[in-house]
């Protein structure tokens, strides 16, 4: 087994959007080990991060934060330790268009 230690995924998405930051490739698992999010504007919003075990809809049990607020021009770094199996998706949502997401972590093959 190689493990492969990357930046998993990086989004800026749209506003209110439920939005895939990262998907677990074929014959593949993976560890997140941390989740930046940084508000690169003037005012406050909030965020979602869910796990979707094999790609499934979206659902209440699936959130590991929501709605959680983030001050303006400030950064929140998650220290997560997530086993994701292939096909699970990690997905962001912001409350505005001015958070970035980064995901790091290992892909083990």
């Amino acid at each position: 087994m190689a493990n492969a230690y990357k930046v998993l995924g990086q989004s800026n998405p749209s506003a209110t959007t439920l939005t895939t930051l990262y998907t677990v490739p074929s014959s593949t698992s993976a560890v997140c080990s941390t989740l930046s999010i940084c508000n690169t504007g003037s005012s406050q919003t909030t965020y979602r991060v869910a796990v979707r075990p094999a790609g499934a809809s979206i659902a209440t049990s699936q959130y590991l934060a929501y709605d959680v607020q983030i001050a303006a021009n400030d950064s929140v770094l998650l220290t997560l330790g997530l086993s994701l199996a292939t096909t699970d998706v990690v997905s962001v949502y912001a409350g505005n268009a001015n958070l970035a997401f980064a995901l790091f972590g290992s892909e083990i093959t």
